[in-house]
């Protein structure tokens, strides 16, 4: 893997939130990292896997912000090439099959293009509610690569867990945990549960 992804391995979540005044919606105007929803480490065997796609899908909301103001498209074929060629190639070097891996995380990123095209949604609903600022794009995108590294290098950890007959079980259980920790809304719930569709092999 390279260098720079691992620069940016912790969970991440907007710093700054502008609220949009509808079901609790809010739209992240910058990106930050932030420490793991819990300090102690959770007995659920897939929490951190959970967890870290959990922050990589609370990246769409910054994202959504400045693909709205820049005018930018939702889906971009040649950034999701690039996304799934990575973490295609770190998969590889830790021995996990490729094609399992292209599946979890096209899985991620098309949720993660559904929580953006909500948003695109309620916005051209009600302008007013639409955000004024947003955080440059690179830094996003920088902050989601760290996170595709972490969610591999979990997925590599917890390879035996992803594989058992117990993980059914023990990804709701710990798609349960996060979302009460993270206080996820039911938007969220949804695109997590379809973003973790692929995780039982």
């Amino acid at each position: 893997a390279s260098a720079a992804r691992r620069l940016s391995m912790s969970p991440s979540t907007a710093a700054t939130r502008r609220s949009l005044g509808v079901c609790g919606i809010a739209v992240a105007l910058t990106v930050s990292p932030i420490a793991p929803a819990l300090a102690d480490t959770p007995a659920e065997p897939l929490y951190g896997l959970i967890d870290a796609a959990t922050s990589r899908l609370q990246t769409a909301d910054p994202v959504a912000a400045t693909k709205w103001l820049n005018g930018g498209p939702i889906t971009d074929p040649a950034r999701v090439q690039q996304v799934l060629s990575a973490v295609s190639a770190d998969a590889e070097s830790m021995q996990i099959p490729t094609d399992y891996v292209t599946r979890v995380f096209s899985d991620q990123i098309n949720a993660t293009e559904a929580i953006q095209y909500s948003r695109f949604s309620w916005w051209k609903l009600d302008p007013a509610a639409a955000p004024t600022s947003a955080p440059d794009l690179s830094s996003s995108r920088t902050l989601i690569d760290g996170l595709n590294q972490r969610m591999v290098d979990e997925i590599a950890t917890q390879w035996p867990v992803l594989h058992s007959p117990d993980c059914p079980a023990r990804l709701g259980a710990a798609k349960t945990a996060v979302a009460a920790d993270r206080a996820l809304d039911p938007l969220y719930v949804t695109a997590l549960d379809a973003a973790t569709r692929s995780y039982c092999g």
